[in-house]
């Protein structure tokens, strides 16, 4: 049992409280939350000493575990590029969570992730939502699967039409090989339905949680008219979808707020490293927001490293989004977008124990880390 006092506490769903506490019970769940709580009995007493308190923060896009730390090739089980229509990937089967990424982003005040394979195949396979603290990724899950990968735009035709020689050599033939991967699976469970049971099929086997809703597409979009070819799809299918990493988002703003689909912003901070990023900048989560869209904010780590994804969201605050709305950004709105924020996202009784207390505010502080983050009601990481 853990008792946090004298905070200044953002519980992201209702108003700060100055000099706040959180008790969170020998269950690793939130009991308590405001002022004046007494300390139970064998109860550890944290004193924030007036530090800002929040959730732990949330990344709804990244690889933490499939690609390793100074590992090079051998550390990076990303993508599985025998073929480019891998749905059968599961990320639960390539993480490792000894490698000490890990353990700098709890210390950065990260303590959830949704991470997968990544965006060289049309269809990658399926995201898994991960606690951040662990030996074993069977029991750091939160949902599993969360999401199935699927990517547009330069990254697979550059792994697989480089050459001329196997598709997807255009944009065309990645959109019609997911169309296709989409139809074999409908028609695979009609059959499945109405009794007559086809031959297995693995792949159109982990395609049905699609079809069914109950897990989205995770398109990685950056241009235009790829993020718009996304949509296009997922409204013929009427499957869920995510616009992952949406870097023309905000030449779109308008439209995208018509469709409703919510919106994972980044990586941002870098180099333009290829040319569908020309239009990278802080500024498209404010433009977004400002249209109507639904905004999270992503590091996609190894790209930008998972600590730092509280100092995105201060250089989108220091680009315009509102302070308020940054916090958001990596704590309720990814939590809720991923469908998850039964569980974390928020502090609020009966949810996790996950919360950092920090060192300094890192959306106005550059360099601002944990100084203290508790994970399922433990400590975590400490400073001291």
């Amino acid at each position: 049992m853990i008792l946090i006092k004298n905070g200044y506490v953002k519980t992201m769903v209702s108003e700060d409280i100055d000099g706040g506490s959180v008790l969170i019970g020998d269950d690793g769940k939130i009991a308590l939350i405001g002022r004046d709580i007494d300390a139970p009995k064998d109860a550890l007493v944290i004193d924030a000493e007036g530090r800002l308190v929040t959730p732990g923060c949330i990344d709804a896009h990244c690889h933490i575990g499939v690609i390793n730390s100074s590992m090079r090739w051998e550390g990076s089980d990303v993508n599985e590029m025998s073929d480019p229509i891998t749905p059968h990937m599961r990320a639960i089967d390539g993480i490792n969570p000894q490698d000490e990424t890990f353990g700098q982003a709890i210390q950065g005040g990260v303590t959830t992730a949704c991470t997968g394979p990544g965006s060289a195949n049309v269809v990658g396979g399926t995201f898994t939502a991960i606690k951040l603290v662990g030996k074993r990724v069977d029991n750091m899950i939160i949902k599993d699967p969360i999401a199935m990968k699927c990517a547009f735009g330069e990254n697979p035709k550059g792994c697989y039409g480089q050459n001329g020689k196997k598709a997807p050599i255009t944009r065309m033939a990645t959109a019609a090989m997911l169309r296709e991967l989409l139809f074999k699976a409908k028609r695979y469970l009609e059959a499945k339905e109405s009794d007559k049971e086809p031959a297995f099929d693995m792949k159109l086997e982990a395609m049905i949680p699609v079809l069914r809703g109950e897990i989205s597409l995770k398109a990685h979009a950056h241009r235009a008219d790829d993020i718009l070819t996304s949509i296009r799809i997922a409204k013929e299918f009427g499957v869920k979808l995510t616009l992952d990493h949406c870097t023309d988002g905000a030449l779109i703003a308008d439209e995208l707020a018509k469709e409703g689909y919510p919106a994972f912003v980044g990586p941002t901070f870098g180099d333009k490293s290829k040319i569908e990023l020309k239009n990278k900048s802080f500024t498209t989560p404010s433009a977004l927001v400002e249209a109507g869209v639904d905004v999270s904010i992503i590091t996609d780590a190894p790209v930008i490293p998972l600590e730092y994804l509280p100092m995105c969201a201060g250089l989108a605050y220091s680009s315009g989004l509102d302070y308020e709305y940054a916090w958001r950004a990596i704590t309720v709105n990814p939590a809720r977008a991923i469908g998850i924020s039964d569980r974390v996202g928020s502090l609020e009784v009966g949810k996790d124990g996950d919360l950092v207390i920090w060192s300094a505010d890192p959306l106005r502080v550059l360099g601002a880390e944990s100084y203290v983050t508790v994970v399922n009601g433990k400590i975590a990481y400490s400073k001291e």
